[in-house]
């Protein structure tokens, strides 16, 4: 059985879906695991959003662990952290706080699911963190808008997401499952075409994240985003990959740069798209137990 850790600030609901459909998964039997426990960066009354998030894990029953990064920061007077600046020492200090408070629980690899820190070397070290991230392996870094721009920027022809393992670097960490999909076809060259020859500042200008290409090709990764994390997770419980320190290893106990996990992903989305379940929220029977 996988023992999972759950790491989220959880900002909104996309946090709150993700937590339900993989306890769900769990709860039919369709992903052989636990959750152990559910840790998170606010505190309640932080955040509505996350207080909302908070009471969905109580309901569970799983236990919940907090340490509010704002208030741990402020009552310290410590600087914020600088984006795309090295990570100050008082974070690892933050971390290991962290690391203390979930001493008691014990868990095979944690999920980084809506966590909007970025992870210290020490906790890197400590856990084998999975994050989710939307893009291939060797695709653009950065958020999701800034990887649809620069989708948009070389008119890739392909893309994907992927689960991969959480370094000080960020989003450059071994991946572990990914799965790709077509940026063509007649929904998307269309949409292609309508930005013939403008750059990504017009666009950017001219419509913003409203851009209709933009929104399709948001649309098309968010479809698979919540069934990778479930099918990662279960592919980590069938023993299909396991994680050996900074090394994801295949079934045959080789060194492996990820597992392609696009014909199932692509297979779920289908059926989704048709109006079916996810296979998690049918009967334990249909899940093939």
């Amino acid at each position: 059985m996988l023992r999972i850790g759950w790491f989220s600030t959880a900002r909104g609901e996309t946090s709150r879906r993700l937590l339900e459909a993989v306890q769900a998964a769990v709860r039919s039997g369709y992903v052989d695991g636990r959750i152990e426990v559910v840790f998170c960066n606010r505190e309640p009354g932080e955040d509505a959003n996350t207080d909302r998030f908070l009471e969905q894990v109580r309901s569970y029953g799983i236990p919940l662990v907090w340490l509010s990064y704002t208030r741990y920061r402020r009552e310290r007077g410590l600087p914020p952290v600088r984006q795309g600046e090295p990570l100050p020492a008082w974070r690892r200090d933050y971390d290991r706080e962290v690391m203390r408070l979930l001493d008691p629980y014990r868990f095979d690899v944690a999920m980084l699911a809506g966590y909007m820190l970025v992870a210290s070397d020490v906790l890197c070290e400590r856990y084998a963190l999975l994050n989710l991230h939307p893009a291939p392996p060797g695709g653009p870094v950065g958020i999701w808008q800034e990887v649809i721009w620069q989708l948009i920027a070389v008119r890739a022809r392909q893309s994907g997401v992927m689960v991969h393992l959480a370094t000080p670097e960020v989003d450059r960490g071994p991946p572990v499952t990914y799965c790709l999909y077509s940026l063509c076809g007649p929904q998307m060259d269309p949409l292609w075409q309508e930005v013939a020859g403008k750059s990504v500042p017009q666009l950017r200008s001219e419509w913003g994240e409203g851009l209709p290409l933009f929104q399709e090709v948001r649309r098309q990764g968010v479809a698979r985003e919540l069934p990778l994390v479930v099918e990662t997770l279960r592919a980590l419980a069938q023993g299909r990959a396991r994680i050996d320190g900074q090394k994801v290893i295949g079934p045959s106990g080789e060194e492996i740069q990820g597992l392609d996990l696009t014909p199932e992903i692509e297979a779920l989305v289908a059926a989704r798209q048709a109006g079916q379940p996810w296979p998690w929220e049918a009967p334990a029977e249909a899940a093939g137990r």
